[in-house]
């Protein structure tokens, strides 16, 4: 017997199966619909979309005003540059351009506050960043024009110091030059052995003496290049010497020089054969005055090489070893070279040796004219501590014996304390009768004051 269903159920039945097809209908549409690039939104889609175009617009605004200020600044930077030097042309586009890009901005701003921004947030952006990007390469190229005009500046301050460097130089040659040469030592061409006199022996150790600070200046400034301790340099030349100030201390060094190179100034030849037994007798004076004048006045690198073998050869050998220790060479120029070079009978080109060679030139043209002289010229130095007396010591420094010695007279106890020699600085010379003050450096003992140590 067949089975008959209700009328409902059977309704039912088919209003699904409706359903379902209508279901499946709409999804395959939308399916397509996005396929094709068409979407289909719901109303709270279509509010959420508003609210992302409205903020794609402001970040739109916002990069089109940042883009807008560094024009700004490319052009200001542009109108600075063209002040120094003064271009119109120049500052006028730079004017124009500021003008233009606020006028932009000001625009911008109206259609903000009216509600009539009408961008393309994607276009937009994408021309802001190019604005920018060229604003920002306009800046560049602006501040490596100036960073160029200052560098062209102060190359043209360096070739205008470097030549007023090579005039000073050139002058300072020249004068040199002039203080070197016979002119120099002009009352000596017309000279005659009988007419000689102390003043003629004064005259020329002055000369001497202005080589050997000259020598002592650049090895003190080597020294300094080096990096040496002169405290300990000081402190090593004279223990516990006294200086009334700092910048006296350059006396030691002098004095160490001084009291070298005059060393054996009292046998012939400075005694570079060692023999102490012979002094200044049964000399030939008009041998050694010839021999003076025509020393005088010669470039000592140009005897050297015509006279490898001369006693002033092995003089300066000698001097130089003594004055310039092996460890004070590798310090100052970093090897041994210019020691090898003297000792394998040899003369470096340095600028320092030829300071040394040009002193021990002079000290020994001194002793020529020394031996030309009737009377017999003797050096001597002063004992350190003793008492200071002006007629045999000369103060290298003028203020310390100022108000407390007069002429002639030794320097007694008084209550502002008693002038002692700290240390020889220059030997002095004795002349028969006549005597060429040493120079020496004095410290004030008793004084109140305390004065500099090294």
């Amino acid at each position: 017997m067949e089975t008959i269903k209700p009328k409902s159920a059977l309704k039912s039945k088919r209003f699904g199966k409706t359903f379902q097809k209508v279901i499946s209908l709409r999804s395959s549409a939308t399916k397509i619909a996005s396929s094709n690039g068409i979407c289909i939104l719901n109303p709270n889609n279509i509010k959420d979309n508003k609210g992302a175009r409205n903020r794609a617009v402001m970040e739109a605004l916002v990069a089109r005003l940042f883009a807008g200020v560094t024009t700004i600044k490319a052009a200001y930077a542009e109108l600075q540059m063209a002040q120094h030097p003064y271009n119109n042309d120049s500052i006028q586009a730079a004017d124009q351009a500021v003008v233009d890009e606020l006028r932009a901005i000001s625009e911008l701003k109206r259609s903000f506050i009216k509600r009539e921004l009408d961008l393309s947030p994607q276009i937009t952006i994408m021309l802001a960043e190019v604005q920018e990007q060229q604003s920002l390469m306009k800046t560049y190229e602006i501040t490596i024009k100036k960073l160029q005009a200052e560098v062209d500046n102060k190359e043209r301050n360096i070739s205008s110091l470097k030549k007023h460097l090579h005039d000073c130089v050139s002058f300072n040659k020249s004068l040199e030059k002039k203080l070197n040469s016979s002119g120099s030592f002009s009352i000596f061409d017309n000279l005659k052995l009988s007419a000689l006199n102390p003043t003629h022996f004064l005259h020329f150790l002055h000369h001497a003496l202005r080589s050997i600070r000259s020598f002592v200046k650049m090895m003190i400034r080597e020294m300094e290049n080096a990096h040496w301790d002169l405290e300990a340099a000081v402190n090593f030349i004279h223990p516990n010497a006294v200086f009334t100030k700092p910048s006296h201390k350059c006396f030691a060094f002098e004095s160490f020089v001084s009291i070298t190179i005059f060393e054996g100034f009292n046998y012939p030849n400075f005694n570079v054969q060692n023999d102490q037994s012979v002094r200044h007798h049964n000399k030939n004076q008009s041998l050694y005055f010839e021999k003076f004048k025509k020393l005088k006045s010669l470039n000592p690198k140009q005897y050297l090489t015509h006279n490898p073998n001369s006693s002033f050869a092995k003089f300066l050998k000698a001097k130089y070893l003594q004055v310039v220790h092996a460890k004070m060479e590798c310090s100052l120029f970093g090897n041994l070279n210019q020691r090898k070079m003297v000792n394998s009978g040899g003369y470096p080109e340095s600028p320092f040796f030829t300071a040394f060679a040009e002193m021990a030139w002079r000290v020994w043209s001194l002793q020529c004219l020394a031996l030309s002289f009737e009377e017999e010229v003797s050096i001597f130095q002063v004992k350190k501590n003793a008492r200071f007396c002006e007629v045999y010591m000369e103060c290298v420094t003028e203020d310390a014996v100022s108000g407390s010695c007069s002429s002639g007279e030794s320097c007694d106890d008084s209550d502002s304390g008693e002038l002692r020699v700290g240390f020889t600085v220059v030997p002095g010379f004795k002349m028969g009768k006549t005597v060429i003050q040493s120079q020496v450096y004095v410290s004030l003992v008793g004084s109140s004051s305390s004065p500099a140590t090294s």
